[in-house]
């Protein structure tokens, strides 16, 4: 059953619905909506088991996508274009594949529609060894992860999901134990076998310091999105948005504007 997402929206025009990766939400688009909204009335949406969305064990593809063409009937879009982050990414390509007509042009950011060995799933496994039962402050439950993801700015963004009630201390607000259990289903992508490509404008956005996108993966983008056009931001990791934001925005305000008359 699909869910009532979450979701804020910013500006007027065409409909452009960003949904973000693992263990993000829409609040880490809010910078980036802000900067599109002048020309597209943008969508930043809190996926399944994410942000204020509601939680459900069933945490795969199909149901993202069949979240998101619900949300789209709840606000009277025929045709959005899609923006999709690492798992937003792969949630959009399965709508494109599945439900072509409702997708006007689609963006995926530093991912590929094949399977992961590695991902930031890794990272679900280190939320849930955090003892969060006892700790006073924040930087309590920091200094636990401390040890588990060493990277700074990764662990910045991990702690965004981490919210404290009044009588129930600290808690994550996003549904670990869904998303651990839906570990294959979000590492992989299995589009059915008779698929159709989605023919429609598409662009990848890739992180020149991540391997999400790798060049063996161009068999796989041309086959299900034969109109793909790739471009790479070097400076950028997985994250691209956050760590490119001018550059990156330049390259999906480009794509937007010349394809405009496809939405």
């Amino acid at each position: 059953m699909a869910l009532d997402l979450s979701h804020q929206i910013f500006g007027t025009g065409p409909p452009v619905i960003v949904l973000h990766g693992l263990l993000g939400s829409a609040r880490n688009w809010r910078t980036m909506a802000d900067r599109l909204a002048p020309a597209n009335t943008v969508v930043t949406v809190d996926l399944r088991n994410h942000g204020a969305s509601p939680w459900d064990p069933i945490m795969d593809y199909p149901a993202m996508a069949a979240d998101i063409t619900h949300l789209m009937e709840r606000l009277g879009y025929r045709r959005a274009t899609l923006v999709g982050h690492s798992m937003g990414g792969k949630a959009a390509m399965a709508l494109a594949l599945g439900q072509p007509a409702c997708v006007a042009r689609l963006v995926v950011v530093d991912i590929s529609p094949v399977a992961y060995r590695e991902s930031m799933l890794g990272h679900v496994d280190a939320l849930l060894d955090v003892q969060l039962e006892g700790a006073k402050r924040r930087s309590d439950v920091e200094e636990d992860l401390l040890g588990l993801v060493p990277d700074p700015g990764m662990r910045g963004f991990l702690l965004q999901n981490l919210v404290r009630d009044r009588d129930r201390g600290f808690r994550w607000r996003v549904n670990l134990p869904a998303l651990q259990a839906a570990a294959n289903d979000l590492g992989g992508f299995d589009p059915a076998d008779d698929a159709s490509p989605y023919t429609g404008p598409t662009l990848f956005i890739a992180g020149g310091r991540s391997d999400y996108v790798r060049r063996d993966h161009t068999p796989a983008i041309r086959r299900l999105f034969p109109k793909a056009e790739v471009v790479t931001i070097p400076q950028a990791g997985h994250q691209v948005h956050t760590d490119t934001p001018d550059r990156f925005a330049t390259v999906l305000r480009g794509f937007l504007d010349k394809t405009a008359q496809a939405a």
